[in-house]
């Protein structure tokens, strides 16, 4: 089934309305698609790479209104289905401290999830749930979702189909250790 969703996703990428592919499958993945947009959009800039920046663009801002469909999502069905689990099992305070606590660092967790392979819908529907200041979820949303594309788009407007393997299998990684060293240094900085 994944395979088959996989398929269909690197199949847009040749139709004539490709770049509309891409905002919507940048769309649902920021709430509940499980293919990234980054699969479609890496044989879209190969393909014509003068519009490397333009399609970026367009997945970070549909990713961006996705994400906040995703906070949507989590906002309204904490509402409806999360607070009477909550209060069933008799962990609404828990939460609530969880959510102080996830809210204190809520621009770091969505700046992370934005950049790395980490699942952004996870982190787009618990900002919801956990009622994140929205303009902060928002800004932190456009920070990673723009690095993240950009980064992309600009590897392969410069080095073209040679650098697409790298993005495919390591990109990811880079991100990571970039998101690692980055806490690191902020953890030194701080403690020692």
């Amino acid at each position: 089934m994944l395979r088959r969703l996989y398929d269909w996703t690197i199949s847009l990428a040749e139709h004539p309305k490709a770049l509309w592919a891409l905002a919507l499958v940048a769309f649902v993945e920021s709430s509940v698609f499980p293919i990234p947009p980054d699969i479609l959009m890496i044989p879209m800039i190969i393909a014509a790479p003068r519009r490397a920046f333009r399609i970026a663009g367009v997945a970070m801002a549909a990713s961006v209104l996705g994400g906040m469909l995703g906070y949507y999502i989590g906002w309204g069905l904490f509402e409806s289905v999360g607070r009477p689990v909550l209060e069933f099992y008799g962990k609404t305070d828990a939460f609530a401290s969880f959510a102080e606590r996830y809210n204190r660092y809520g621009a770091w967790a969505v700046l992370i999830a934005g950049v790395t392979p980490f699942p952004y819908k996870v982190i787009t529907i618990l900002s919801g749930s956990t009622g994140l200041n929205l303009p902060i979820f928002i800004v932190s949303s456009v920070l990673a979702r723009g690095a993240r594309f950009f980064v992309i788009a600009a590897l392969l407007w410069k080095f073209g189909e040679p650098i697409r393997d790298f993005i495919e299998r390591k990109l990811g990684l880079m991100f990571v250790l970039f998101v690692a060293i980055l806490l690191g240094g902020f953890y030194l900085v701080r403690y020692l």
